[in-house]
Parts: C-alpha cells; structure tokens; sequence
C-alpha cells in the first residue's frame, strides 16, 4: 500500500537542490488581478474564483500563492485542473454534488485526484484544502462532513493509498455556498506525517464521529528545495483526545486551539530537528461568528506577538468548522532551512 509518509527528512543526496524550490507568497492583489507563473493557490475578499468563505480581517483581495519559477504545464483530469513543473504540482478539484449526493462526490474527487497522482512524477500529497457549503447540516439522518469523510476514505482505501498512518495534512471547513472544492499540492518525495500527542489521530476516531474516520494527519513535514523545509498544520481546533472542549466559549476555543498547534510545532521540531517559530508561521484563522473576531484575533495576536509577522499577515476567513460545537479553527505553515545553501 502506498504511503504519504516516510521516516526522516531526505538525505543530502536526495534533496531537492537540483529544482527550483517551492516558494509561498500570500499576496495582496491589486486591480492587475491574479499574479502569472504560479502553480495555483486560494483566493479570498474580493479576489477573481475567491472562496465564499467571506474574509472578516483585513479587507481587500488576497491571493495565496504556490510557486517555483520553473517552466509551467497545465492539464485536465475528470473534475481536476492543475499546473505541474515536473517536480511541483497543484491541483484543484470542483464538482457539484448535487446529483450524486456528498459521499459519492467526494469520493469521484479524490479518485480523479489519485488518478492525477498516478501519471505524473508528483506521486505524493503534501497538503488538502477541502471546502464545501453546509457540512454541519444532516442529509437523510447524516452529517455532510460524515457522508465526506465517508467517501475520501473510500477513494483512498481503492487507490491503495494510506487513510491512516501517513495520510496527509489537511483541513476541511464549511463555505456559505458553492460546490465541494479540494485543492491539493503534490511533490516528488513523501512528507514527514506529524501527530499531536495531545490528540487522538484524526484517523483513529471512535465510530460516535461516524462509520469513516477523518483521513488526515494533524501535520506534516517537507523538503521544497533550496534548503529548506515546510512544516504544514492541518486545520486545528479545540479538541482534546478526540473530544470537543470549552463549548461556547470563543476564548478558551481558541486558546485551546493554538495550545494543540504548539504542540504540533514541538512534535514537528523533535521529528526533523527543525525549528518553527509561532511568530514565522502563516496563518489562516477560520470563525464561525462574526461577531467572534475581536476576541479571536486578541487571543491569537498575543499568543504569536502583536508584532510579528505572523500577526500582520493572518487572514481571518468566516467559516463553519467540521463540529457543530467548534467555533475556531486554525490552520499554519512555515518554513525552514535545513542546512547552507551557499
């Protein structure tokens, strides 16, 4: 069965220094609209195909970009659109479930997905972005993002990838409209799959959370080349062991939220001996209420440093979380050098 994950970091013989690494810019778009010679990325605000998650904080147009400066070829798989260089690719899947309800969707995404990963080079996912309308709300006696799990697990058993150990990082988060969205990046090596010991593995959930598991690691390490390494945070909230805590309270919430993302950063610095400091990392901050922020963005800005660069370049988007009860999630990633590139 093939895994998204391996042991270690590559070895100096195999990293990626022969390639342009893979580059991350959270842009702010101006009215030349979307930046050129860009593997692919999310918009939010007011940027062209943005999310309908609307952006609370700040305003404007926002374009987060994946990229490597290497010659770009774009294709066409089932519902899949990417861009690859050959050694970076990203894709993004959109498909309206409507006709085949949410489990068949998903799974008809990420086979195609897997299918994409299966002629090209890039074999291996580095992170999910999964976004879809309503996933709290119940369709014929089921949660949507139980049907959803249900489905992404089944795509993954069939093309013989891990939906436990080794899954890759990932998130998912409920839009206020529109069809069920999975954006993807891929590389040519497999990350580090990072768990949080103060959690259960999202994949290890009791079956009161549905008959299928979650298929995510809470986080995972990669070598993008140029020396360097990006440690993803898959979307984080306030649950602890596999349980909901601190209902109702937005506060703690969140608190508890950057606690369990700290710990990841531990787990990840012990695993790759690599450091991630909170105040370097980029953050997206999904809050179910609007009326949430000012407390949201207080917490978190005091947790990372009101002056860091983690503070000035979060985004808060208004988003429903994958528990009814969650009012917070968080997601990051940061990068760093693993050894001279001189």
């Amino acid at each position: 069965m093939k895994s998204s994950a391996s042991t270690d970091l590559a070895s100096p013989t195999d990293t990626l220094t022969a390639i342009a690494p893979l580059t991350f810019r959270r842009l702010r778009l101006d009215d030349k609209g979307l930046p050129s010679q860009v593997l692919g990325g999310r918009g939010v605000g007011t940027a062209p195909d943005a999310l309908q998650t609307p952006l609370m904080a700040p305003e404007g147009a926002f374009f987060d970009a994946w990229s490597s400066g290497a010659e770009l070829r774009e294709h066409q798989h089932g519902c899949v659109r990417y861009v690859t260089d050959g050694h970076w690719l990203h894709g993004r899947a959109v498909i309206d479930e409507s006709r085949l309800g949410m489990q068949a969707s998903a799974q008809h995404v990420y086979a195609d997905l897997f299918a994409v990963l299966a002629e090209n080079e890039c074999s291996h996912l580095l992170r999910v972005w999964n976004y879809f309308a309503g996933i709290n709300a119940e369709i014929g006696g089921t949660e949507r993002y139980r049907q959803f799990n249900a489905g992404r697990q089944q795509a993954f058993i069939e093309a013989q990838h891990s939906a436990f150990d080794g899954s890759p990082a990932a998130c998912a988060l409920g839009m206020h409209g529109g069809p069920l969205t999975v954006s993807f990046l891929a590389g040519r090596q497999s990350p580090i799959a990072i768990e949080n010991p103060r959690q259960i593995s999202a994949y290890r959930y009791p079956d009161t959370y549905g008959p299928r598991a979650p298929t995510f690691s809470r986080a995972a390490v990669a070598d993008v080349g140029g020396g360097r390494s990006v440690l993803f945070i898959s979307g984080t909230a306030s649950i602890v062991g596999h349980e909901s805590i601190h209902l109702g309270d937005i506060r703690r919430q969140t608190e508890e939220s950057l606690a369990n993302i700290a710990a990841v950063r531990g787990a990840a610095e012990t695993r790759s001996g690599l450091a991630f400091p909170a105040g370097e990392m980029i953050y997206t901050v999904y809050v179910r209420y609007a009326e949430d922020l000012p407390v949201v963005r207080e917490v978190f800005e005091r947790s990372v440093g009101a002056d860091s660069s983690a503070a000035r370049e979060a985004i808060y988007l208004n988003a429903d979380v994958c528990r009814a009860e969650l009012l917070v999630e968080i997601e990051a990633h940061g990068f760093a050098h693993t050894r001279s590139t001189i």
